[in-house]
């Protein structure tokens, strides 16, 4: 059967980071990808410079197209900036009786906050409770708990045990923005904590990380591998997608991350070999736990 996902989320017309890069990187592992759009962001390397929603009745709308008529394997959710469109998406979760990978995407790479303020309430409410598994980022993890930008792994332990009372099964807590050699992403579940570490990449293309991490969890879950081996092969895929990011040249501020990277053969652009393509299929598959 072919493994599908579905991305709910907003869409960036640059093409880097929300609905774009989801589904991207859905093909990229080998999973068809169906999407459900909250808002249309007029944004590009350089920031955001208009938010407009998608009415709650045409995101309810698009979630019972899409679950009524496709054998969805996960969901994805990502930017949701309204209390409205928090609560139908939750309901549309209950309905079909879903779980969900949830990146609370509250401020874009440039900045610009995507979150109304009296939205996080709600998620945290209403969203949280359907997640199988949160990946904040620090700041996001701070503006979830109400306490500052964790710095140490006994803060960031702390909070994250915080987010798990609030009803998320699992949360990987991402270290992007913290210091030091290596990226850390620390996950917390029921049943233990798990380190993924890689050495950070000095790129300025790194617009849709967070999106593009959250996504490939997603793919991993659509094709039937456990969240801590899903979590496990996201990682290793951003990694090398930011590794190869720099062979991309895409607009004049933050670039995106390189999601083909397994396919596209040179700077340039050009078709991948066979082998390249076989690669990609099989970019979950050699994924080890050791991050």
């Amino acid at each position: 059967m072919t493994a599908i996902a579905v991305t709910i989320a907003g869409s960036d017309c640059g093409g880097g980071a929300g609905i774009q890069a989801d589904l991207k990187t859905f093909s990229a592992l080998g999973v068809y990808g169906a999407s459900v759009i909250t808002a249309v962001t007029a944004q590009n390397t350089r920031g955001v410079s208009a938010v407009e929603d998608i009415s709650p009745t045409v995101v309810t709308a698009q979630i019972d197209a899409v679950f009524s008529d496709l054998a969805i394997g996960a969901v994805k959710i990502g930017m949701v900036s309204r209390r409205e469109t928090i609560a139908v998406i939750a309901a549309g979760l209950k309905r079909y009786d879903r779980l969900a990978v949830i990146d609370p995407v509250m401020v874009a790479t440039s900045g610009d906050h995507l979150m109304q303020p009296d939205a996080i309430a709600t998620l945290k409410e209403e969203l949280l409770p359907l997640a199988l598994i949160l990946t904040p980022n620090l700041p996001e993890a701070a503006l979830l708990t109400g306490r500052g930008i964790a710095e140490t792994e006994t803060e960031i332990a702390r909070q994250a045990e915080m987010l798990l009372k609030l009803g998320a099964r699992s949360v990987l807590m991402k270290g992007g923005h913290a210091k030091g050699r290596d990226a850390i992403d620390i996950f917390y579940s029921g049943e233990g904590v798990l380190n993924l570490s890689r050495p950070r990449i000095e790129t300025s293309n790194d617009h849709g990380t967070g999106c593009t991490l959250s996504a490939a969890i997603a793919a991993g879950l659509a094709k039937g591998r456990p969240i801590e081996d899903a979590v496990v092969a996201a990682k290793a895929y951003l990694h090398d997608a930011l590794v190869a990011a720099d062979r991309l040249t895409i607009g004049q501020g933050r670039g995106p991350v390189h999601h083909f990277h397994h396919w596209w053969g040179d700077d340039k652009g050009s078709g991948a070999a066979a082998s390249n393509v076989a690669e990609a299929q099989g970019a979950l598959g050699r994924a080890s736990r050791s991050g």
